[in-house]
């Protein structure tokens, strides 16, 4: 039986789910854990923080949560967040949050889900 790795890097994004639409989630879900699986591919423990923009979260008590979970060597911030105009409010809450409680992190950006693991790497390996 295989052992999984203690988590290294936190991925904070954009829970599909909760993103107003009209969209199908389903496919931006797919790619997230197919993302997620890469790491377990390379044997990094990963863990994620996807949080909604639906007013549904309270971004910085579930974001700082998760950052105070742990010590974490990397934090990827997901392209949902940084892409939109309409989320330059929020992404720089994350950012802050990241630098209060998670200040050693090497903070790193994915261009979509599937290039989760490759932003990452640099700054674990």
């Amino acid at each position: 039986m295989a052992t999984i790795p203690a988590p290294r890097v936190l991925v904070i994004g954009l829970d599909p789910y909760r993103v107003p639409g009209p969209w199908d989630p389903e496919p931006a879900a797919r790619a997230i854990e197919a993302g997620l699986a890469t790491f377990a591919e390379h044997g990094v423990g990963v863990e994620t923080c996807l949080i909604g923009i639906d007013e549904s979260d309270d971004v910085e008590a579930a974001v700082g949560s998760a950052l105070r979970a742990r010590p974490w060597e990397c934090v990827t911030v997901g392209g949902g967040l940084r892409h939109s105009d309409d989320q330059v409010e929020l992404l720089e809450l994350v950012i802050h949050l990241i630098r209060r409680h998670a200040p050693a992190a090497a903070i790193a950006f994915n261009s979509s889900p599937d290039t989760t693991y490759e932003a990452a790497a640099p700054w674990i390996e």
